[in-house]
């Protein structure tokens, strides 16, 4: 089978972007279709067979369909591809691919383009979410050409908004899973952890970094290299989701959703060193977190994590907000490769919060267009 695909980096992630209408109708032939494509499974963890990159960052995958009959440009599906499973896992959506999908409605005459900013309105399926796309365009198409530097991602490129309106409840259906500001987590072995669990963009569990004996100054590779505590973040993060109810099971959390919650190591500002050796000095930040992403740290701070960081940073009471430093709706996030700035249009409605939209900033490119190829054997 021959499909005509596009590489595109969102922010700091790499996915293949089909058109809906492209793939194959029947569920478990698109999906064994994607996976190949990908690699996957492969057990070496190095998808040499396709064309993932081996990390969760780049084995991703966006489907983009007509959004007429939702009131939108075009509609947009995420799915996080196993490396070593087959598993396509649907149930959170990527903040940084979303950065990719108004680029892409541009380029395939999917919108209308008024430059220099194309609005792109688009409703992630995943969530059924609206996400507004403010996409830089220059006679017609995308352009990606600009001096806005996002950590993670060397040189520079146009920035690109993405407002997500009403984020609460995309995964549980509330901003505030267990109903609480902070809950006492019992894991075996582990004892009481607190926890505080808010469902914006995506679901996240935030634990603090001296609950896990880290003072917040370590490298991801050191920790990536520690597996015993890999295994007890991972373990936290699967009886999370059986709170948030994402799971039934802490086996089925790992085992068939590994991509959500997510979980956030946060504390107070603090001086530390980026990835690449720049120093950041404690004032400049709001809040010092790192983020872990299919078993690992992430290299940076997803879109969508730094969305429901911010809005927690703003619910009195939470974890992130006792430790936070805010100004005004402005949330600053110290991440392993640098500084993420926010902004949250947040308000108290009765008892609990309504949020009103998150804006975060990215930087997008198109890399590639062709066709992914798969032999008809594969596929059953």
């Amino acid at each position: 089978m021959r499909i005509p695909t596009t590489v595109m980096r969102g922010g700091t992630s790499r996915a293949l972007f089909f058109h809906e209408k492209d793939l194959p109708t029947d569920g478990t032939v698109r999906d064994e279709f994607i996976l190949s494509a990908f690699g996957s499974p492969d057990p070496y963890r190095r998808q040499i067979d396709g064309l993932g990159g081996a990390v969760s960052s780049t084995s991703k995958v966006a489907i983009i369909g007509d959004g007429a009959a939702h009131g939108v440009d075009v509609t947009y599906e995420f799915g996080q591809v196993g490396i070593d499973q087959a598993l396509i896992d649907r149930r959170g959506n990527c903040g940084n691919i979303s950065s990719a999908v108004g680029p892409f409605a541009v380029d395939e005459g999917l919108v209308t383009p008024t430059d220099p900013i194309t609005i792109v309105k688009f409703l992630n399926t995943n969530t059924n979410k609206v996400i507004v796309a403010h996409v830089p365009t220059r006679n017609g198409r995308f352009d990606p050409i600009g001096d806005f530097e996002l950590p993670g991602i060397p040189g520079t490129g146009s920035r690109l908004q993405l407002d997500y309106l009403n984020p609460a409840g995309s995964v549980t259906g509330k901003l505030l899973p267990s109903g609480n500001v902070v809950d006492d987590l019992y894991v075996p072995g582990l004892g009481k952890i607190p926890v505080s669990l808010v469902d914006a963009a995506n679901p996240l569990v935030f634990v603090r970094w001296e609950d896990l004996g880290l003072t917040g100054l370590e490298f991801p590779v050191d920790l990536d290299a520690d597996v015993e505590l890999r295994k007890r973040i991972e373990s936290i993060r699967a009886h999370a989701s059986v709170l948030a109810g994402i799971a039934e099971t802490v086996e089925d959390a790992t085992r068939l959703a590994p991509s959500v919650p997510k979980l956030s190591i946060v504390g107070a500002p603090r001086d530390y060193t980026t990835t690449d050796g720049t120093k950041i000095a404690s004032g400049e930040m709001s809040v010092r977190a790192a983020m872990m992403s299919m078993g690992y740290l992430h290299p940076s701070y997803p879109l969508t994590g730094a969305i429901a960081t911010a809005v927690a940073a703003n619910i009195p009471g939470t974890l992130v907000h006792d430790v936070a430093v805010t100004n005004g709706d402005q949330v600053v996030i110290g991440h392993p490769s640098g500084l993420l700035p926010m902004s949250v249009d947040i308000e108290q409605e009765g008892s609990g919060w309504k949020v009103n939209s998150v804006s975060g900033f990215r930087t997008s490119r198109r890399l590639m267009e062709g066709h992914v190829l798969v032999p008809d054997e594969r596929l059953h």
